[in-house]
């Protein structure tokens, strides 16, 4: 009877009430103030200091190899030598790319941008272009947000005595490239403070150790800090949400022709800019360029002076983001039929013949999120395919393909996503191996599943504005998160599905009275199980939500659970199927609970009918079991649906399956009668309830 849509769990901090006092005097909100409390930061100079936006930079020097770096790409613009900004396709290594070639052009240097082809080239430095900037005389390669694994193509441009800078973020193999200088904060012996910048933000700081003005660079370029920043969901503090905080004031008003069209085009132009805005708005149009082989478009619509032009291109940057959509959501349909029924999985792991390398990354990552396990999608062509994983819980991916390297042509990344070449006939080893180690992962107990909620708060608190005294928290990501309320036993009242059935619109009612909206988006009444008359914890953001010039609150649900009592009496009913299937002994009382009686075992049966498909049905079980709860007035509970399953199982009605929360029936009777009474589940139950043993 547990309705967890995607956590196993929830984490509710609590916070101290005297402490939310002094902070609404300093100034808060009271929701403010009572999440500032729960996240530890108790007092108003400690709240002050977590939210500050205006953190001191540091030096770029700090980066071992940063004043190589900066002496060798300041005498190649001293010299006229001809310079190539080797990026990456995503946001960040376009906005790198486009940062540092910006900043070079305007010392004068002679700068060739150049950003591989996704399909054609893969990701990062390879031999391809490299020989093909060699024929254009290029004397000097800088890598952005790239070349940190490069090592082969490394030696490639000794031999051609062409001179390589690396700069990058992304995890460090044990051999670094043999390179003029290499420049990622991730190198064990860099003395950096922190490894949070992306790699926009390690291009700009050799631009600044190139100029020695930081200051004046962050004026200049906040815009295309912020955008690599968040979109490679960087942690908002320190440096970083200094850059963000000035990158958002920037985009607000924006100087970049191309830029202002974008927003403009995505309907954000004019409104307050959020890192939302940037993450769900800007980065999806921006990556699509890259992901759909045209990323030359991205890099011209930084780069233009033209607003007609810009307007153009934010126009076909629009197109390409619906066109990936529509890939997105046939390869999404594709690996969903290729799953097995397993709800849970330790880790999915999927290949395709004609699936698109430049959406699977998208996939996985919604793959990751819905199932709650590390995702990897593997592109085939060939005999060799090209990865894309996503991470879940914690889950290091790059220590992970480390320790399965043997099964692997190459790999690099980070911990949170991570790509790789991996021959055919390797495939089915690396899909074991990756799910015994995600496996190990979790049993370990480091796994961080649970959904982190700030605290539980009285309803009476979710008034417009409190929820608009939010902004106090903004910029939120990774490291200042957005918030997450929970209000407990709350009725549902209302219950719809909108958008064409894929989200679900509740109303609620308090204990207070007080009525409350809310949308639960990707879900829908099948997979929740949940009805209206439930009592229900709601775990959710809250948001003004404006219709027709009203504006009202509205919850934005991030997970449901039934009220605690409903909890208990659930965790009763497994309990007590367990001691039974384990063949313990049980009170008479017990067996009752879990005896089914005639109404109830015909009730079962006729969900099942009446549900399946070409005599088959998939379904969580707990939810099944809610439903058909609902349709009968009685005492039918979770532990006597499954001993119904069990008995018809027992006597040849259906075929069941059953896998942690899931079952999978097939229907199997040819219509002859059954005399459930010469069960031996139920005959045990029966003597149980008597007073006997309930021997199986």
């Amino acid at each position: 009877m547990c309705v967890i849509v995607k956590f196993g769990a929830w984490n509710v901090s609590s916070f101290d009430a005297a402490q939310a006092g002094e902070l609404e005097q300093a100034g808060y909100g009271a929701l403010c103030a009572r999440i500032l409390s729960a996240r530890g930061y108790g007092d108003a100079a400690a709240a002050r200091e977590y939210l500050r936006g205006d953190a001191p930079l540091n030096s770029p020097f700090l980066m071992k190899d940063m004043k190589t770096a900066a002496d060798r790409v300041r005498l190649a613009v001293a010299r006229r030598e001809h310079i190539a900004v080797f990026g990456d396709y995503d946001v960040d290594g376009i906005t790198s790319t486009a940062l540092l070639t910006e900043f070079l052009r305007g010392m004068g240097g002679r700068v060739t941008p150049y950003i591989p082809a996704r399909l054609e080239e893969g990701y990062g430095l390879n031999e391809l272009a490299i020989r093909w900037l060699y024929k254009q005389q290029v004397n000097l390669i800088v890598t952005v947000d790239c070349g940190i694994t490069a090592n082969a193509e490394a030696e490639l441009c000794r031999k051609l005595g062409m001179d390589l800078v690396i700069t990058d973020h992304h995890e460090c193999k044990d051999e670094l490239p043999r390179a003029v200088a290499v420049v990622d904060p991730h190198r064990p012996d860099c003395t950096y403070p922190h490894t949070d910048l992306s790699g926009v933000g390690v291009a700009f700081q050799l631009a600044a150790a190139i100029c020695g003005d930081q200051e004046g660079l962050l004026e200049r370029f906040p815009d295309l800090l912020c955008l690599g920043l968040v979109a490679d969901v960087m942690p908002l503090r320190g440096e970083v949400r200094t850059m963000v905080v000035k990158g958002l004031n920037a985009l607000a008003r924006p100087q970049r022709p191309g830029l202002a069209a974008l927003m403009e085009e995505c309907g954000c132009a004019g409104g307050p800019v959020t890192t939302s805005t940037v993450g769900y708005l800007l980065a999806p149009r921006i990556n699509a360029a890259g992901r759909m082989g045209q990323v030359e478009q991205a890099m011209e619509l930084f780069m233009t002076r033209d607003p007609e032009r810009g307007k153009a291109l934010a126009e076909s940057l629009c197109r390409l983001n619906r066109e990936r959509q529509r890939v997105e959501a046939g390869i999404y349909q594709q690996a969903i039929s290729m799953l097995g029924p397993d709800p849970h999985p330790q880790a999915i792991v999927l290949a395709g013949e004609t699936w698109h390398q430049g959406v699977v990354g998208i996939v996985a990552s919604r793959l990751s999120e819905e199932y709650n396990c590390p995702a990897f999608l593997i592109c085939m062509d060939g005999d060799k395919g090209k990865a894309s994983s996503r991470s879940y819980g914690g889950f290091n991916l790059f220590a992970a393909l480390t320790r399965l390297s043997d099964l692997l042509e190459s790999f690099g990344g980070h911990e949170l996503a991570a790509g790789f070449t991996i021959r055919r006939e390797n495939i089915p080893a690396f899909r074991r191996a990756v799910t015994a180690l995600a496996a190990e992962f979790r049993a370990s107990g480091q796994a961080d599943t649970a959904l982190a909620v700030d605290c539980a708060v009285e309803p009476a608190l979710l008034t417009l504005e409190n929820v608009q005294s939010l902004a106090q928290l903004e910029p939120c990501g990774t490291g200042c998160p957005i918030p997450v309320l929970c209000v407990e036993d709350v009725l549902v009242t209302q219950l719809s599905e909108v958008g064409g059935g894929k989200h679900l619109r509740l109303g609620l009612r308090c204990k207070n009275g007080q009525n409350l909206a809310a949308i639960f988006f990707s879900q829908t009444m099948l997979r929740i199980g949940v009805a209206v008359g439930d009592t229900v914890d709601v775990a959710f953001t809250p948001q003004i939500n404006e219709f027709r010039g009203s504006r009202s609150v509205q919850l934005n649900v991030v997970d449901l659970r039934l009220s605690r009592s409903l909890r208990d009496e659930a965790e009763l009913q497994r309990e007590l199927y367990r001691r039974f299937t384990r063949r313990e002994a049980l009170r008479p009382e017990d067996a009752a609970r879990l005896l089914p009686n005639r109404g109830e075992f015909v009730a079962v049966w006729r969900y099942l009918i009446a549900n399946s498909r070409d005599a088959r049905l998939q379904e969580d079980f707990p939810c099944m079991s809610r439903k058909i709860i609902r349709t009968v007035a009685g005492t039918l509970t979770l532990g006597k649906t499954r001993i119904c399953l069990d008995v018809f199982a027992e006597q040849g009605l259906i075929e069941l399956q059953t896998s942690r929360r899931c079952c999978q029936i097939r229907i199997t009777t040819d219509g002859s009668k059954v005399d459930l009474d010469q069960s031996e589940i139920v005959k045990a139950l029966r003597a149980a309830k008597a007073g006997g043993s309930a021997r199986l």
